[in-house]
């Protein structure tokens, strides 16, 4: 019996062994189905992270897909805008389209009535043109014909200022023999109209002879050199002459350009102005004479100033007028003739004079040459 016994344990023994065999054997199966069942949780852990990034991919895909469905819904009003737009344009087209077809047509209307108006003008312009060229024929005519008469004027003057000249002087001096010699004979009313006599002769023979001077203005050829003015200016002054009890004016004298023209003549053209200032300037307690010139242009511009009577503007037409004078005889003396020789002499050197003045204040005398 025992020996049986022995052989059951020991045949359990051994199925004890095969079973913890076995047992180790599942649990090695189990460690490699727990190790693989972990990869597949480790698997599905990074599935599932994935899918979450999927998510939230497809999220923000959605959400842009949304924007862009909204912006699509924007841009087709602005594109409806836009069509109803373009329609208005299209409409505001064929308005503008049939404004500008008419506007066409009435220029082509306008063109035609320029196109006559034109062809009116140019048949004016000719007939102007050949009056013009008529009028300029007898302006041509008429201004030959006045040269003429001056030529013949300026001859009679000559020839009449000439003759006056001896027996005027005759007069004079047969005048003063009476006075002289026979003085005692005649009462004092006959001195007194043998004195008029002398004296009136005199002042005709100082016409005659600013007569004679300005004929001769016409006749004499104008001789052009280069003029060193503030040389001949002083020559001028220092050929002044003053009575004793006269007042000297003080020469304030400026810079003066030299300019192109007949020296003899131009002189006389600064004794004039200079002896004219000098003479409407005696009344004063004190007498300035500014001498002085400025360029403008291509002239030369010079001038006399003086603080003299000076005279009225509103008679300025007869200031260079012959025999024209703006103070009587009593106040200042002179033939009136002065001024009108500065004129012809300026002119006939292609300049111009002119003045300007104030009553009791003085006046400015210009005169322009070429430069």
């Amino acid at each position: 019996m025992k020996k049986n016994d022995s052989d059951e344990l020991i045949i359990a023994n051994r199925e004890i062994v095969l079973q913890n065999k076995e047992i180790e054997s599942r649990a090695a199966e189990l460690i490699i189905a727990n190790k693989e069942l972990l990869f597949q949780n480790e698997e599905k852990e990074n599935r599932a992270a994935e899918l979450v990034i999927a998510n939230k991919e497809l999220a923000f895909q959605n959400e842009e897909k949304e924007n862009r469905a909204a912006e699509l819904i924007i841009a087709n009003k602005e594109l409806a805008f836009q069509n109803e737009e373009k329609e208005n344009r299209a409409a505001e087209l064929i308005i503008a389209n049939k404004e500008l077809a008419f506007q066409n047509e009435e220029k082509e209307k306008r063109a035609e009535e320029l196109s006559i108006a034109n062809r009116e003008l140019k048949n004016a312009q000719d007939d102007i043109r050949k009056l013009n060229d008529e009028l300029e024929q007898k302006v041509i005519e008429r201004t030959a014909q006045l040269e003429s008469v001056n030529k013949e004027l300026e001859s009679f003057s000559y020839s009449v200022s000439h003759d006056l000249r001896a027996p005027i002087r005759a007069i004079n001096g047969y005048t003063k023999i009476l006075k002289e010699d026979y003085a005692e004979t005649f009462d004092a009313d006959g001195v007194k109209i043998l004195q008029a006599i002398i004296s009136n002769s005199k002042k005709m023979g100082e016409l005659i002879d600013d007569l004679l001077a300005f004929s001769k203005l016409g006749r004499k050829q104008v001789t052009v050199s280069d003029i060193q003015m503030t040389g001949l200016v002083n020559m001028v002054r220092e050929e002044l002459l003053f009575e004793d009890d006269e007042n000297i004016p003080e020469f304030e004298m400026g810079t003066l350009p030299n300019a192109k023209g007949d020296k003899s003549l131009i002189k006389q053209v600064w004794i004039n102005l200079i002896s004219n200032a000098v003479k409407y300037s005696r009344n004063k307690t004190q007498t300035k004479i500014e001498i002085g010139a400025y360029t403008k242009d291509n002239l030369i511009v010079y001038y006399v100033k003086d603080y003299g009577a000076g005279f009225d503007m509103q008679y300025y037409d007869k200031l260079f007028g012959v025999f024209q004078r703006l103070h009587s005889q009593e106040e200042f003396e002179g033939t009136g003739i002065g001024l009108a020789i500065v004129q012809k002499i300026v002119q006939r050197h292609n300049g111009t004079v002119w003045a300007e003045s104030k009553v009791d204040e003085g006046s400015c005398f210009y005169f322009s040459l070429l430069a």
